[in-house]
């Protein structure tokens, strides 16, 4: 799973969420980062309002939360919505010796290799170089 660190570089460099089923997230508050919620039918699921999504949560949590909006939340985007988010820029990810490599190669510019000792975070750096690169 992507570092917590890495997740909230990808957020205030620009990346935005548009929840889906599946997806893993935090709440971006200091007693409560490290516990990981999926949104789910079941447990919590995405609101839509005029006035921006709501995370409402179903009853079955120990958290007792009735509802957090996006905004203080923090996404954890997995390794294939990393990958998918590189686009046409993602060349390979491989791995040797406990390292993960991911190398890219965005237009007009070299290729490039970021090394990370999860998969997860490997995508998430190239993601953020690239994202970086466009601001």
């Amino acid at each position: 799973m992507i570092a917590i660190d890495l997740a909230r570089e990808l957020s205030r460099a620009g990346l935005r969420w548009h929840p889906r089923t599946g997806d893993r997230f935090t709440i971006d508050q200091p007693e409560l980062v490290g516990e990981i919620f999926t949104l789910s039918e079941m447990t919590v699921e995405a609101h839509t309002y005029p006035t921006g999504t709501v995370l409402g949560f179903n009853g079955t949590t120990e958290w007792a939360l009735d509802s957090v909006s996006l905004a203080e939340t923090l996404w954890l985007p997995r390794e294939d919505q990393l990958r998918s988010l590189l686009g046409a820029t993602f060349r390979s990810l491989s791995a040797e010796d406990g390292v993960f490599r991911v190398r890219t190669d965005p237009p007009r510019t070299p290729a490039e290799e970021f090394v990370a000792a999860e998969a997860a975070d490997a995508y998430a750096r190239a993601l953020l170089s690239l994202i970086r690169r466009a601001a």
